[in-house]
């Protein structure tokens, strides 16, 4: 089967080579945007360029010089360059700069692994293009990285990939035009570690190109027979690329049966796209579960995964956690002047055989999207409490 995923994704990547978009402003001198297997021998004037702890600015020729930094004590006996500065300590209740690019081009991968792990939800990252006072990217790390329960889980995905033991990377193209700006907050009452490094080329961005959005949300506790939203107050044009949800359920049962919905270009009531149930949004059928084992099945593939479950030896027991990720790379739901997502939590009753269980459920989400600037301005963040993962409680069924 993986082999199957690999191929899939792979014929996706070469599918998408030499596009128009990955051409200059004047669809002339390929800009060295949108790079994959089948353009890898185009020759671009994009400048390459990396900022990481051993080069905070990204300046051409001045990797590796840093004299004082967390792996000072490490390189006593070999001095400058040798890996002096690989890390930054973050300090509690604080944000630090990541990057700060000048120009025009493009973050086309970034690299990130913290400590602790476990704190991750109260590590916020947040992207401002060209200058912009609200950020387009507000989201939690892990959640950034579709990993959002404070705990390892391995993704193997064409927008993000997290490897042993904690490593976050996502390839997700976010050009600019002006400048970049890459911050971490730490709401956390100690300070963090982070390993980072941030890959960007510097180019010409062609006129098509839109920015690069994320936003967070998450309600504790459903109320109950409403939906839970994703998205919403999104405006002008644009297209959604991706969904990740930290859902914990509260009910005995199966709880996937709720319907994705996209309300788009003056939708009211009715929505233009919905789903058939929450599973087959992520790609899966009849409940994620495995027929031999009767236990929920995980999987990560190019496109979606049910890349966590918590824990994993049991099934259908309030308190369990999921984690679970789609990225529309080969579908984005396209856009003209609004957006907005919405998803259902919805079981099966105990006593009625046949009919559906509003759910009072707690979820967490992030929604990826393009679109061109301005974009509005986000709801408020949940606060430093209302973020805080609280220890894993699975009510275990009463032995007979």
């Amino acid at each position: 089967m993986r082999t199957t995923q690999f191929a899939w994704g792979l014929a996706a990547i070469l599918a998408t080579s030499g596009t128009a978009a990955a051409q200059g402003p004047s669809g002339g001198q390929f800009s060295g945007l949108e790079m994959n297997l089948g353009n890898l021998h185009r020759m671009s004037k994009a400048q390459s360029r990396s900022i990481s702890p051993e080069n905070f600015t990204g300046e051409k020729g001045k990797a590796g010089m840093a004299t004082e930094g967390t792996g000072k004590g490490a390189a006593a006996d070999l001095g400058q360059g040798w890996k002096v500065s690989p890390s930054v300590v973050i300090k509690a209740k604080s944000t630090f700069t990541l990057a700060e690019i000048d120009g025009s081009g493009a973050v086309q991968q970034i690299w990130m692994t913290p400590a602790p792990l476990d704190k991750t939800r109260l590590n916020i990252l947040r992207f401002y293009w060209d200058g912009e006072e609200e950020p387009s990217v507000e989201v939690p790390l892990g959640d950034f990285f579709a990993c959002g329960w404070g705990k390892y889980c391995q993704i193997n995905s064409l927008a993000v990939c997290v490897n042993p033991g904690s490593a976050f990377n996502c390839y997700w193209t976010m050009p600019f035009r002006k400048k970049a700006k890459i911050t971490m907050e730490n709401l956390d009452e100690k300070d963090m570690r982070l390993y980072y490094q941030i890959n960007y080329t510097l180019c010409e961005v062609p006129d098509d190109a839109a920015c690069f959005h994320a936003q967070f949300r998450r309600v504790h506790k459903l109320p109950a027979k409403t939906v839970y939203t994703i998205l919403d107050g999104v405006k002008g044009r644009g297209q959604y690329v991706g969904t990740y949800l930290a859902w914990e359920v509260r009910s005995p049962g199966w709880w996937g049966e709720g319907e994705i919905k996209f309300f788009m270009d003056g939708d009211q009531d009715w929505p233009t796209i919905c789903g058939t149930g929450t599973e087959d949004y992520f790609c899966g059928s009849y409940n994620f579960e495995n027929r031999e084992t009767r236990l929920y099945q995980t999987f990560s593939t190019p496109y979606t995964g049910l890349a966590q479950v918590l824990p994993p030896e049991v099934i259908y027991l309030p308190g369990q956690r999921f984690g679970l990720y789609r990225w529309h790379i080969a579908d984005p739901i396209r856009f003209e002047q609004d957006l907005k997502v919405t998803i259902q939590a919805l079981g099966w009753r105990e006593d009625v055989k046949g009919r559906y269980l509003p759910l009072e459920d707690d979820i967490a989400s992030v929604a990826y999207w393009y679109q061109a600037e301005p974009h509005a301005k986000f709801p408020a963040l949940p606060k430093g409490e209302e973020l805080v993962i609280k220890p894993l409680e699975v009510k275990m069924p009463e032995k007979k």
